[in-house]
């Protein structure tokens, strides 16, 4: 069982202990002939006659194919390999990400991105503001901060990977700088590759981006905009906007605001986020809006999700949701 870093008592230990046995048991049958758990040496069932092909974390021993690594069995086509769980980030070209700008560097910004190293977003590989398709000048270079800066989180797909490192690409309005929101972390094995890592909850006016590298936006709903419309705002007169911030009436900053309402429903889904990932569960929308659900119908405060009689009880309804789905089936 995976050691949960939660205060339980006896009778929570008990209830959580059968309910991660009862979802072990529904794996394990399901994986039963396609993906299976496994440790190092562990033995890997395959029939030699197809032609198998040995991937990462296997090895051929006395004409039996057995695990170098802890991690759960993939297979493509012949390809047989071990996927470890508890790994760092390895990226696919067309992965969705989300990356916090470490450095704005010649003609690049580096982002942190839970990879080995940081990736590279050149200038060249995001759309300017004013959405014209040019060469990139000396006075797009300065104007980089404009644009991106230190701590900055941004979204982008990852182009591929190049001799100086990964490169990211960011030339759509889905992409960019993220704003009014939470970033959260979680191990990237959990977040799944899908066909779909943007939502939007619009009953919630929350945007909501899983980033395959594991980093989880969480944020007040931004309508894109058309940048072939907007004009590219100068240097002198960025400066000039940063020096009237404090100038704006009380009145204008209050329309800026984030709403209460949309401030809690951010805050509910990130802890939403929290409780999964500390019962190691798969996020997915799905899951994370049950997870929501579950805490809007018990009346819980924002807070008390974060507490272990909650966890529980997540824990018991995903089991008993597997268990009618596998009888469904």
């Amino acid at each position: 069982m995976r050691e949960i870093e939660l205060s339980l008592n006896q009778t929570q230990k008990i209830r959580l202990k059968r309910a991660l046995e009862k979802l072990e048991s529904l794996s394990s049958k399901a994986n039963y002939n396609s993906n299976a758990s496994v440790s190092i040496s562990d033995s890997i069932p395959v029939n030699h006659e197809d032609g198998v092909l040995k991937g990462h974390g296997t090895l051929d021993l006395n004409g039996e194919l057995v695990a170098t690594l802890c991690g759960v069995v993939e297979r493509v086509n012949k390809l047989v390999y071990v996927r470890a769980l508890r790994a760092r980030y390895k990226p696919e070209v067309g992965d969705i990400v989300v990356g916090r700008v470490s450095e704005v560097a010649q003609k690049r910004w580096r982002l942190d991105i839970h990879y080995s190293q940081d990736a590279v977003l050149m200038l060249s590989s995001m759309n300017l503001p004013d959405g014209i398709q040019r060469r990139r000048t000396a006075l797009d270079e300065l104007n980089m901060r404009s644009i991106f800066e230190e701590n900055d989180v941004i979204c982008a797909e990852v182009r591929g990977i190049q001799h100086d490192g990964l490169h990211l690409q960011a030339r759509s309005q889905k992409y960019g700088k993220l704003e009014r929101g939470q970033l959260l972390t979680v191990p990237p094995y959990l977040v799944r590759r899908r066909k779909q890592h943007f939502h939007h909850l619009e009953q919630y006016g929350v945007d909501l981006i899983l980033g395959c590298n594991g980093f989880i936006w969480v944020g007040e709903h931004v309508e894109a905009k058309d940048d072939m419309v907007e004009d590219q705002v100068s240097k002198p007169e960025q400066q000039n906007i940063k020096s009237n911030k404090n100038s704006i009436s009380l009145e204008e900053q209050e329309q800026t605001y984030t709403p209460i309402e949309t401030r809690q429903s951010i805050c509910r889904i990130a802890n939403a986020v929290r409780v999964l990932s500390i019962l190691g569960f798969n996020i997915n929308i799905e899951v994370i809006m049950d997870t929501m659900n579950l805490s809007s119908s018990l009346n819980l405060d924002i807070h008390e999700m974060l507490g272990s009689e909650f966890c529980v009880l997540v824990a018991e309804g995903e089991a008993e949701r597997r268990s009618l789905t596998k009888k469904k089936g």
